[in-house]
């Protein structure tokens, strides 16, 4: 299982597009489900800063192995998602990911997502 939390930054100018990201995927977060199922992304969440000026996107993860990535995917759903992310992020800032240092999640429910 692959657990990750990633920073990155946004073009500047480009909040209101990633406002219209973020509501394309919440307004069809139904197929959004259906592409994670061949990712074997059990969860995916996005989150939103803004820090000295700059705004970042970070994106949580909770992954099994062998799944496919996004970018070779054929669903629209993935070829809409990464327009946006090549028109919002920032190609020439360095992604951060933050060191994982505690997993806590049920046995119960790590039993499910690795079946």
């Amino acid at each position: 299982m692959n657990i990750e939390l990633t920073r990155f930054r946004v073009k500047k100018g480009k909040s209101e597009r990633v406002d219209e990201w973020l509501t394309f995927l919440k307004d069809h977060m139904k197929d959004v489900l259906v592409t994670l199922e061949g990712e074997k992304m059990y969860v995916e969440t996005i989150f939103r800063e803004d820090l000295n000026g700059d705004e970042y996107l970070y994106w949580y993860s909770v992954q099994g192995e062998g799944g496919q990535e996004v970018e070779q995917s054929e669903h629209w759903i993935d070829k809409k998602h990464l327009e946006f992310w090549d028109e919002c992020i920032d190609e020439t800032f360095r992604p951060v990911d933050l060191k994982t240092e505690v997993v806590m999640i049920p046995e119960k429910v790590r039993s499910v997502m690795t079946e």
